[in-house]
C-alpha cells in the first residue's frame, strides 16, 4: 500500500499490520520491435514490459483494471478496452477482435480465463511470461477482525501459515474471493477492483 492508502485506514481509527505476501520478479524476454495488439492483466506486466523493452512499440492495448489502464496511458500507450475482470476482457476480444493477433503479457501464475477463451475461439495470441510471482508466507501470531486480499496468490500465501477464525476476508474481486472461500466462510468483495475500494469496504465493515 502507498502512504495515502494506509492513511485511509488509519484516519478511520483502524490499526494496520502490513506485509508482502508475495514477491514479484520481472523476467527477461524478447519481443518484436512493433506489436499491434497487446493484452495486460496487471500493472506488474506493464512495469516488466518497460523494464525490458524500452524501444518496442505497441499500437493497441487491452487491459484488466483501472490502475493498469492509467499506467499504460501514463507511458503513452493507447488503451482500446479496459475491463475489471479477465473473463470480461476475454469475451470482448472474442466478440470484437476474433481475427486479430495478440501478445499476452502475464505472470507465471495466471488465471486460465483469457488464454482458454482465446484458444477455444481460435484467436491467435502469443503468451509472454513477463514476471514471476512467488509466495512469501509469514506466520503472524494474532487474530484479525479483517484481512485485505489483493490476489489469489496472496490468499494462498496467507493461509499457508495462518488461520482467520472469526474475521472477514475483504477481497479485491471475485477471483480472489473464490480463493478465500476455500479457507473460510466470511468473505466480502470490494465494489470495484481497486486498492482504495478494498480499503473503503474494510473500513465500513470495521467501524459499523
Amino acid at each position: 500500500m502507498s502512504l495515502s492508502q494506509r492513511e485511509l485506514l488509519l484516519n478511520a481509527s483502524v490499526s494496520l499490520v502490513e506485509y508482502n505476501a508475495i514477491k514479484i520478479q520481472f523476467e527477461v524476454f524478447e519481443i518484436p520491435p512493433k506489436i499491434k495488439n497487446a493484452i495486460f492483466t496487471s500493472q506488474n506486466g506493464v512495469h516488466s514490459f518497460f523494464e525490458n523493452n524500452r524501444s518496442s512499440e505497441i499500437k493497441n492495448c487491452f487491459c484488466v483494471g483501472e490502475k493498469t489502464k492509467l499506467l499504460l496511458e501514463k507511458n503513452g500507450l493507447k488503451v482500446i478496452k479496459m475491463t475489471e475482470y479477465a473473463a470480461d476482457l476475454a469475451s470482448y476480444l472474442v466478440e470484437n477482435h476474433k481475427d486479430d493477433t495478440f501478445h499476452f503479457f502475464c505472470g507465471n501464475i495466471r488465471s486460465e480465463e483469457i488464454p482458454s477463451k482465446l484458444k477455444e475461439n481460435n484467436v491467435s495470441f502469443q503468451e509472454i511470461v513477463a514476471y514471476k510471482t512467488t509466495l512469501n508466507p509469514i506466520k503472524i501470531n494474532r487474530q484479525f477482525n479483517a484481512v485485505l486480499f489483493f490476489s489469489p496468490s496472496g490468499v494462498r500465501s496467507f493461509f499457508l501459515e495462518n488461520k482467520l477464525t472469526n474475521g472477514t476476508a475483504v477481497c479485491i474481486g471475485t477471483t480472489t474471493a473464490s480463493e478465500a472461500r476455500k479457507f473460510m466462510e466470511n468473505v466480502v468483495i470490494s465494489n470495484t477492483t481497486t486498492v482504495e475500494s478494498v480499503i473503503a469496504k474494510a473500513a465500513k465493515l470495521l467501524i459499523t
